[in-house]
């Protein structure tokens, strides 16, 4: 993010790269400047993130669940800018009780923001795919297991994280019985309501 003053704030972890054609003050608020960047197709970011980074403009959301109106790219994009933004605080203690808000787990990209806000509050990053995860589990990211996590409304995770092929993927759907095991196996103690 750029101000019209020349200071700069990084707001999400991506690369784009190309050549500025030009800059204007930013319809999004004053101080800021819409920079136009000719960059090759496959690089920009989704038109939807600009709703996920005006969440993040000021500093880090302070209400939960701003992330469960997104579809799947857009929740994998929150969780993106998560991370870019985590505050590092020390790792609450061995056997803490999260309560993770189950209401709009309703894919596994809802899952990692679900169990990031329930973890670091809202905003808060848990991982944004399996391998960060379980890189998760090994602590330096709020919360090293053995934990207790008392998942709430999993009746939706229930219905929605089934056997199937997942499109998004390209591979067999993350099911809420995986997930189970895979939190099982980091002693994470599972309360499901």
């Amino acid at each position: 993010m750029l101000a019209a003053d020349g200071s700069a704030d990084r707001v999400i972890g991506a690369v784009v790269s190309g050549t500025v054609q030009g800059c204007e003050p930013s319809r999004l608020g004053a101080g800021l400047l819409d920079v136009t960047v000719d960059s090759e197709p496959q690089e920009p970011l989704p038109t939807g993130v600009l709703g996920i980074l005006e969440h993040w403009r000021t500093g880090r959301p302070a209400e939960k669940n701003l992330w469960a109106g997104y579809d799947r790219e857009l929740r994998h994009h929150w969780s993106g800018v998560a991370l870019d933004r985590r505050c590092g605080a020390p790792d609450r203690p061995a056997g803490t009780t999260y309560d993770l808000d189950g209401r709009f787990v309703t894919d596994i990209e809802g899952f990692y923001c679900a169990i990031g806000e329930a973890i670091n509050g809202p905003g808060g990053y848990f991982g944004w795919d399996l391998d960060a995860l379980d890189d998760c589990f090994c602590g330096g990211f709020g919360s090293q297991a053995p934990f207790q996590l008392v998942w709430h409304d999993a009746a939706v995770a229930r219905k929605h994280h089934i056997a199937g092929y997942d499109r998004r993927r390209l591979g067999p759907a993350i099911t809420l019985k995986y997930l189970l095991d895979m939190l099982a196996e980091h002693q994470v103690e599972i309360d499901l309501r």
